[in-house]
């Protein structure tokens, strides 16, 4: 199954990355422009002002707000928009106020071309209809302040439209074009996320499938081979050898069903099918389980299990099997009697074995064979 939690992290990484750079864009726009052309024009007329102690004020104030806010805004972290917005809109009202009708039109009243940066930056990821609403109340004060300034013939009302105009359409502008942006990264960053997650997912299948063929090929030339001498009279089915043979080519067989099985805990589920069909030959034995196992890939399991396979193929009378498993470590043992005769061991390793650790001890009294699994 595709992760679709895989694809929407990806998605809003390449998100983030996207809207981080239109972010510095806003942010350097802002404060370059406050700086570069805000604060000489209001020293160049400081005379000319007429309270230029407040205009000044009103400049440092909207200054720390936006280094404040820029910083917060590069570093992902969550701006009050509300409260910034109507500090913006306070010094607003008052720099027009204090600017003076002389240069109520001048690069000196800086809030006409300087503002609406500094709403884009404390608005930024908040709908767009916030900052036209801030824009609206930008432009009412600004049309106040030249009403009571007096400034209402027909050139001055044309330089206040176009003022307003020029300094807000360029930030609604970049603002409805970062919004649409991060949107567009977010789809197509989710549609090859979800692609390529499912193209991994056909190829894990294929993987596993090719891999199980062969393993059911190996269990079954196994099964095979010791079912042909018995039909053909070569081997004698009151053997030891011959039965023990048999067992272990079931056990393998029945596992490799079990691994196709949708379960919980697969690595006890493959173990209790061992256990079973070692009691439907008569053989008496205990499993104990002793917390959860981890997800472990099959070819893991594999070698948890094949070993103790092997070794209650050869059991008799009673055999105990422990089962010791954490987040990090896996731990299966299995006892049995020592009836001596040669190790058995399992099938050869295969790749990845290395992850498993295999023990065998014997006294002539107990049989003790462990499988171990560190992450």
């Amino acid at each position: 199954m595709v992760d679709g939690a895989d694809a929407g992290r990806a998605a809003a990484a390449v998100a983030r990355i996207s809207d981080r750079g239109a972010r510095v864009v806003a942010v350097t726009i802002a404060l370059v422009w406050h700086l570069a052309i805000g604060l000489p024009a209001v020293l160049s007329a400081w005379s000319e002002l007429a309270v230029p102690q407040v205009v000044l004020g009103g400049w440092l104030l909207v200054t720390a707000a936006g280094v404040t806010a820029g910083v917060r805004l590069l570093h992902d972290h969550p701006l009050p928009a509300a409260p910034m917005a109507g500090l913006l809109l306070a010094v607003d009202v008052v720099v027009f106020a204090a600017v003076g009708r002389v240069h109520l039109f001048s690069p000196a009243n800086w809030v006409w071309g300087t503002l609406a940066w500094f709403f884009l930056v404390v608005l930024w990821g908040q709908r767009v209809r916030w900052l036209l609403a801030l824009l609206v109340a930008h432009a009412a004060i600004a049309m106040s302040a030249v009403a009571l300034y007096g400034a209402t013939g027909a050139a001055d009302l044309a330089r206040s439209t176009m003022a307003l105009y020029g300094t807000s359409s360029l930030p609604a502008a970049v603002f409805v074009g970062a919004v649409a942006l991060s949107l567009l990264s977010r789809e197509r960053a989710a549609t090859v996320a979800t692609t390529n997650a499912m193209v991994a997912e056909r190829e894990a299948a294929e993987h596993a499938r090719r891999e199980r063929r062969e393993r059911l090929a190996l269990a079954s030339a196994a099964a095979s081979e010791v079912l042909t001498e018995l039909a053909q009279g070569r081997a004698d089915p009151a053997d030891p050898e011959v039965q023990r043979r048999c067992v272990r080519a079931a056990g393998q067989l029945r596992r490799l069903i079990a691994e196709s099985d949708d379960v919980p805990h697969p690595l006890l589920h493959e173990l209790r099918a061992a256990a079973d069909l070692a009691e439907r030959n008569g053989l008496p034995i205990d499993l104990v389980t002793i917390g959860a196992p981890p997800p472990l890939p099959v070819q893991v399991r594999r070698s948890l299990t094949d070993p103790l396979i092997a070794v209650l193929a050869e059991a008799r009378e009673w055999a105990r099997m422990t089962v010791v498993a954490g987040p990090d470590e896996v731990v299966v043992s299995l006892v049995t009697p020592d009836r001596g005769g040669p190790e058995a061991t399992g099938p050869p390793p295969e790749d990845g074995d290395a992850q498993v650790e295999q023990v065998h001890e014997r006294d002539g009294e107990i049989r003790w064979t462990q499988t171990r699994w560190r992450r």
